[in-house]
Parts: C-alpha cells; sequence; structure tokens
C-alpha cells in the first residue's frame, strides 16, 4: 500500500508541472460586474482582445450585473481556483463595497490580485439644461435647488456614488442618488436630462461632452486629461483638493496556482504595453499606471491601502443599500 501511496505521489509530482504549462488550454473568462456599454466593459473588452494573443486562447467578457458589482465578483470568488474565471472590478467593486455590503466574501483574503490597471479620473458633468457654464456657476446652481438635485450612480458604494459623496462633503450640498446597473445607463438617461447630473468616470462621459450632448465642468485630479486637455481641473476650477480616481484591477478566486497568477499578470501587462492598446485607452480618458505598480504583488498592497483611506469616509457617512 505504501509503494502505491508513493507511486501516486510521484506521479502527481510530475503531471502538476505540466498542467500548469499547459494553460490555459481553453477560453478564459473576464467577469465585469457592470453592464455592457459602461467604461469598465469597454477597459475589459479592449485587454480581453489583447491578452488572447498572450495567451492562446479566447478570453471572454461576461457582464454580470447587480448590487454595485457584489453580484459579479461573488460569482468570480466562487469559481473555481483554475485561473479561467478573472474578476475585474475597480475601487468601487474591490474597495468600497466592503464598508457597505455584508457580503459573503472576504475582498482581501478570497481573491488574490493580478494586476492593476488604468485609472480613470473622474468628470464632472450635467445634463445639458443646466444653465451654468463654470464648476463655480453649477456649484451656486445646486445651492439654489428647492429640492435635492438628482445625481446617478451605478450604485451604492459604485465609483460614481462615492464620488457623490465626497462631493457632498467637500461642497456642502445634499445630493439625490438615482442608482442604475452602470453608469452607461446612467448616461443614457443624463443626456435625456432624466437626471441632474454625475461625477463620472471621464471614459464614459467624454464621448457625449464632445458630442455636445452634456456639460462638463472639472476633472477630478491635480492635471488634466490629455484626451480632454480643455477640460480643467478641479483645483483650476474652484474645487481645489476634490481628487478622485477610479482605478481598476484583475483578480482571480483564492486559491489559484501562483504560476497561473503570473501568465495572466503577463499577459495583462503585455497587452497594457502595446502600443495600439494604450492608444485606444488614452483615447478613453485613461491613466496607465506606473511600470513598478504592475505586479500582483503591487496591486494587493494599493488596494489594502484604499480600504485603509476609503472605509472610515463611508462609513461615516452611512451609506445605505436601498
Amino acid at each position: 500500500m505504501r509503494r502505491l501511496v508513493l507511486a501516486v505521489l510521484a506521479t502527481l509530482a510530475l503531471v502538476s508541472p505540466a498542467a500548469a504549462q499547459s494553460f490555459p488550454s481553453r477560453p478564459l473568462t473576464i467577469i465585469v460586474p457592470f453592464s455592457a456599454g459602461g467604461p469598465s466593459d469597454a477597459m475589459a473588452r479592449i485587454l480581453a482582445e489583447r491578452m488572447k494573443v498572450t495567451l492562446g486562447e479566447q478570453v471572454l467578457v461576461e457582464n454580470v450585473t447587480g448590487a454595485a458589482g457584489t453580484v459579479g465578483v461573488g460569482r468570480a470568488v466562487r469559481s473555481p481556483p483554475d485561473g479561467y474565471t478573472i474578476s475585474f472590478g475597480h475601487l468601487g467593486t474591490h474597495v468600497a463595497n466592503g464598508a457597505i455590503y455584508k457580503l459573503g466574501y472576504d475582498l482581501t483574503t478570497d481573491l488574490e490580485p493580478v494586476a492593476l490597471l488604468p485609472s480613470n479620473p473622474m468628470i464632472i458633468v450635467s445634463k445639458k439644461a443646466v444653465p451654468a457654464t463654470s464648476l463655480k456657476e453649477f456649484v451656486a446652481w445646486l445651492k439654489t435647488q428647492p429640492t435635492p438635485a438628482t445625481a446617478g450612480t451605478a450604485g451604492a458604494g459604485s465609483g460614481s456614488h462615492i464620488a457623490g459623496v465626497y462631493f457632498e462633503n467637500v461642497t456642502g450640498i445634499k445630493l439625490q442618488y438615482v442608482p442604475y446597473r452602470g453608469t452607461g445607463p446612467a448616461m443614457n438617461d443624463l443626456v435625456a436630462g432624466q437626471i441632474d447630473m454625475i461625477v463620472d468616470q471621464t471614459s464614459n462621459s467624454i464621448g457625449q461632452v464632445r458630442a455636445g450632448n452634456i456639460r462638463a465642468y472639472a476633472i477630478t485630479d491635480s492635471k488634466r486629461v490629455e484626451s480632454a486637455s480643455d477640460i480643467p481641473t478641479v483645483d483650476e476650477a474652484g474645487l481645489p483638493g476634490f481628487h478622485m480616481t477610479l482605478w481598476s484591477g484583475l483578480w482571480v478566486p483564492k486559491g489559484t496556482p501562483k504560476d497561473v497568477i503570473a501568465k495572466l499578470n503577463a499577459a495583462a501587462v503585455e497587452a497594457l504595453n502595446d502600443p495600439a492598446v494604450r492608444k485606444q485607452l488614452e483615447n478613453l480618458g485613461l491613466q496607465m499606471p506606473p511600470k513598478d505598480k504592475l505586479t500582483p504583488e503591487a496591486l494587493g498592497a494599493w488596494q489594502k491601502a484604499e480600504i485603509a483611506k476609503w472605509w472610515p469616509m463611508i462609513k461615516a457617512a452611512n451609506v445605505k443599500v436601498d
């Protein structure tokens, strides 16, 4: 019996590296926890298209919406830890939701970081009917409204919601939040004049700004975005210090082999270094992460640092889940 056990163990020792070397041997899926057509979906599809070149297999994008991304992230957490299911997320889904929702998983221990992705400065935009032409005028207009202005979000705890809460804290203005299954649908209603404003990802809004369908007031960063260089920063527009960047990343379920994570990281980094991909992402208003921040370890450390920064503010705001 002992000889049989030793033989089995020896066989497994030989098979395991071979199995790792063969990864991937079938299509992979990136779960985007928001609706198709939004900024997260756009970034994921650009990356997936290039990652398949490195990995040698199709990389599919599946949109799993609901509860500000918690449904989609939960799906990824419960998937087999084999590298074939990847969780795409950002500051809202992989940081803020832990301060708002009673999750059935832990954001830092039930997921393994893969790679930090480009970040997206937010942009303050309103429906076209708002008479303001500058950020100072817009803030003044908000303060004169008999009822709180309506602000679109991708749900409680989403990046757009956190940005709205931050905006309230800085300006002293109260907003009435209108949750959607993503900022793509929220943008449709802003263009239609059904809501008043969004503190939105630049990549989601810039096309409608360029088309003249909505008004843009400022970028929530200390420097202008290259693809929208005519739009001032909040510092320039009269709301200094209102800085918020929505960073994104890739994760896999806990227990995924380290060598598989390394292959996924290499595919993501190679995609980000591709000039054609960089051009596409930069045209969306996205900013590339520094090269030394592209390791799985760097993403893990950054996620924990962001939890320490944002959770106290979110909890102090007493954000409620509708």
